[in-house]
């Protein structure tokens, strides 16, 4: 039998994700769940816990708990498209590429990237938008020799990201996470005001030892976040290693 509390989360996480309860919708206060369910304050409590752990619902001392604002997680060291995050995460997603074009690197581009001045790369900015709402604008390089199939892509089918992980094999990879305020082009693209906080995720990811692209994805601070679970080394399995006979 299915324990109180699950259904009780499941019944909410429903009402939730059909939009029948928008975001900042107050939720049943606990001791009217505690009737509706004939169980204990515990049992709603573990249920509201759930739905807060999830990112489902918010809870304000005093005054309750609340559908909370749509926010994707994004696990930090993931290499994963915004747009599978965000359907994986119960939204709608879609993209607009807003700028694409052939270019060289310059000599400081070349020597921040470690990359070769001259090299031809494909630039590109994509605005991803996830429940109607601009949610990350993506500015993109990609490395012609790496990848030469970019240069006569359009994206049409697959946004930058979705389509490099399906064509390039990745072997190493660089995140630099900061929180930035928005610049007057990054206010005006994502419909936010200028100065306000944002997300910013620097990324490069290596084939071998050749670059294959580096990337800035911004996003406002309120529709993102960035999540991980990290484990300890297990100190013991490495001291018992150089005694170990090899396979």
């Amino acid at each position: 039998m299915e324990p109180i509390y699950l259904r009780i989360f499941e019944d909410i996480e429903a009402k939730i994700l059909s939009g029948a309860w928008r975001p900042g919708d107050r939720i049943p206060r606990e001791h009217d769940l505690v009737k509706s369910y004939g169980c204990s304050r515990m049992t709603v409590t573990k249920a509201l816990t759930t739905l807060v752990e999830r990112g489902l619902v918010v809870r304000k001392r005093k005054t309750g708990s609340f559908v909370a604002s749509p926010q994707i997680d994004r696990t930090v060291m993931d290499i994963q498209d915004i747009g599978t995050e965000a359907v994986l995460a119960g939204h709608e997603h879609r993209y607009e590429i807003l700028m694409r074009r052939v270019d060289t690197l310059g000599q400081a581009e070349a020597r921040q990237l470690h990359g070769q001045a001259d090299a031809e790369v494909l630039r590109i900015q994509c605005l991803h938008i996830v429940d109607g709402k601009p949610t990350a604008i993506e500015r993109r390089i990609i490395l012609l020799d790496a990848v030469p199939l970019a240069r006569d892509e359009t994206f049409a089918s697959a946004p930058p990201a979705e389509w490099l992980l399906s064509q390039v094999p990745w072997s190493k990879a660089k995140h630099v996470i900061r929180a930035v305020s928005a610049d007057a082009a990054t206010a005006r693209i994502l419909e936010i005001k200028r100065g306000e906080p944002c997300l910013n995720l620097i990324r490069q990811t290596w084939q071998n030892d050749r670059m294959v692209t580096y990337v800035e994805i911004t996003h406002p601070g309120d529709r993102f976040q960035f999540a991980g679970i990290f484990h300890p080394a297990e100190k013991h399995a490495l001291r018992r290693q150089p005694h170990e006979a090899p396979p």
